[in-house]
C-alpha cells in the first residue's frame, strides 16, 4: 500500500494550528514533571536514534504563542512566524517553529560575522530562517512530530521542507538552532553545516539534599559555596519560591522591573514585553518558578525559571538592590536546590559563563545546523565551522578539569 502523501505550509502565525494539535507534536507524552527518582522520560524513536523529548515547555503552544500575543516576537521585532506545518490526510502530523528574521538579534548563536562578510562582498544575508524559541537559548526539539505516524518519514519531510521554505521566501539561510543532537546528525544529511558551542549545566547524581552535592566538592569550592551563601543573605535577605497560583501580577510586577533594568544594560532594549509574562502566568504558571529575594518588605531582585520534565532551565535574572554573591545565590545554588527537591536531572542555566563552573556546572556541547544558500558563502562557513568545532571540544575538555568536585577518594568532604 502506498504511504500517504505529506503536504507541507508555512503558517504566519501560532494561532492557524489548534493547541491540540501544536503540544501533540512539540510534548507527544504530555505535561509530565518528576517528582523524586530523577528518571528522564525520553523514548525510543526508531532506526535512526531518534528519541522522543521530555517534555520541554519552550515548545509548548502556551510559550510560543504568549511570545507572539504579547508583541515579543512579531513582523515589527523582527521575528516573523512562518511555522512549517506537516500534514498527512489533512491531519498535522509535524511542526516546525520558524520565523523569518531581518536581524540577528536574541539568538544566542552569533553569525553577525557571517552576514558582514557575505553583504560586503554584494550579497543580501537578510532575510534568513531562524528554527528557534525566541530569545531562548535552550536545547530542545525542533522537528516536532506527533506520536502515532511514520516519525522518521515525517522528519526528513520537515528538513526538505525548510531547504524549500528557504528558497520560497528568498532568504539567504536558514538555521536550526539549540537543536537536539539527533536533530543536528539529521539535518546534517539534507545539507545543513554543523556547528556547536558551550554552555554549563548542573548534573544529578540522585543527591538527597544541598548538603549531598556538596559533599561531592573539594574543600576549596565547598567552603567558598558556603560563604557566598551566607554573604548573600548578610543583609537580612530572604529568598522565596513562587510557582503555580503563588505567582500573582504584583510578583510579575517586581519581577518585569527587575528584567528591564538588567536587560537595559545588557541589550538596551530588553525583547520581552511586560504582557508576555501576564500571558505565561494564565496558561502555565505550574512550568514556571520565580526565584525571588525580598528584604525590608519589599522584592529586590530574582530569577525566572521554567519547569520540564526532567531539567530546570534558568532564564532571566534581575535585581534594583545588588548585594554580594545574590546573583549567584538566585541563580545557581536555588535551582540546584529546586532541582534536588523535584528529583530533576538538570539544571541548565542559560548561555555563556565559565563562572558557573565553580559552582558546580560543568560544560556541556550545544548543537546548531545552518543551511546556507550561496554555495561561495557556504564552502567559506564550512571551512570555519570545521576550526570551531574542534576548538570547542578542546575548550570544553580543559574546562572539565577545572571542575570543583573531588578527585581522589582521600579527600575528606
Amino acid at each position: 500500500m502506498a504511504s500517504s502523501e505529506i503536504t507541507l505550509e508555512a503558517v504566519p502565525s501560532i494561532d492557524n494550528v489548534s493547541p491540540e494539535d501544536w503540544d501533540a507534536c512539540a510534548n507527544p507524552g504530555g505535561r509530565c514533571h518528576v517528582a523524586g527518582n530523577g528518571t528522564s522520560s525520553s523514548l525510543s524513536g526508531g532506526s535512526l536514534g531518534l528519541s522522543r523529548p521530555a517534555y520541554n515547555p519552550f515548545v509548548s503552544h502556551a510559550f510560543l504563542s504568549a511570545i507572539e500575543k504579547s508583541g515579543s516576537a512579531t513582523i515589527r521585532t523582527g521575528w516573523g512566524p512562518r511555522h512549517l506545518v506537516a500534514k498527512v490526510d489533512g491531519r498535522v502530523a509535524g511542526i516546525v517553529p520558524c520565523y523569518l528574521k531581518s536581524h540577528s538579534q536574541g539568538e544566542y548563536v552569533f553569525d553577525r560575522g557571517w552576514a558582514d562578510a557575505y553583504e560586503r562582498a554584494g550579497g543580501r544575508y537578510y532575510p534568513k530562517l531562524q528554527v528557534s524559541v525566541p530569545f531562548t537559548p535552550a536545547t530542545g526539539p525542533r522537528l516536532l512530530v506527533r506520536d502515532g505516524v511514520d516519525r522518521e518519514r515525517i522528519m526528513d519531510a520537515l528538513a526538505s521542507g525548510l531547504v524549500a521554505l528557504c528558497g520560497v521566501s528568498k532568504a539567504s539561510s536558514v538555521h536550526v538552532t539549540f537543536a537536539r543532537e539527533d536533530e543536528w546528525k539529521l539535518l546534517a544529511e539534507h545539507g545543513f553545516l554543523q556547528r556547536t558551542d558551550q554552555q554549563f549545566h548542573w548534573h544529578n547524581e540522585g543527591f538527597a539534599s544541598f548538603d549531598d552535592f556538596l559533599a561531592t566538592l573539594n574543600s576549596r569550592h565547598r567552603k567558598s559555596i558556603k560563604r557566598e551563601r551566607r554573604d548573600a543573605l548578610a543583609a537580612g535577605v530572604t529568598i522565596h519560591w513562587l510557582t503555580g497560583k503563588d505567582i500573582t501580577e504584583e510578583a510579575w510586577d517586581a519581577f518585569f522591573e527587575f528584567y528591564m533594568e538588567t536587560g537595559s544594560r545588557k541589550w538596551g532594549r530588553p525583547y520581552l514585553t511586560r504582557e508576555f509574562f501576564s500571558l505565561i502566568g494564565e496558561t502555565m504558571s505550574e512550568d514556571v518558578l520565580l526565584v525571588m529575594a525580598r528584604r525590608n518588605d519589599r522584592w529586590i531582585a530574582g530569577a525566572i525559571n521554567f519547569i520540564g520534565s526532567d531539567t530546570l532551565f534558568g532564564r532571566n535574572w534581575g535585581a534594583v538592590e545588588h548585594h554580594p554573591f545574590l546573583h549567584f545565590e538566585v541563580c545557581y545554588y536555588q535551582a540546584i536546590d529546586f532541582a534536588i527537591r523535584r528529583g530533576l536531572r538538570h539544571v541548565e542555566a542559560g548561555a555563556q559563563g565559565e563562572h558557573k563552573i565553580a559552582r558546580g556546572y560543568l560544560p556541556r556541547t550545544t548543537h546548531s545546523a545552518h543551511f546556507i544558500a550561496d554555495p561561495g558563502l557556504r564552502r567559506a562557513i564550512d571551512d570555519y565551522l570545521k576550526r570551531e568545532r574542534a576548538y570547542v571540544a578542546e575548550a570544553g575538555r580543559e574546562l572539565a578539569e577545572l571542575g570543583p568536585f573531588r578527585k581522589g577518594a582521600d579527600e575528606a568532604p
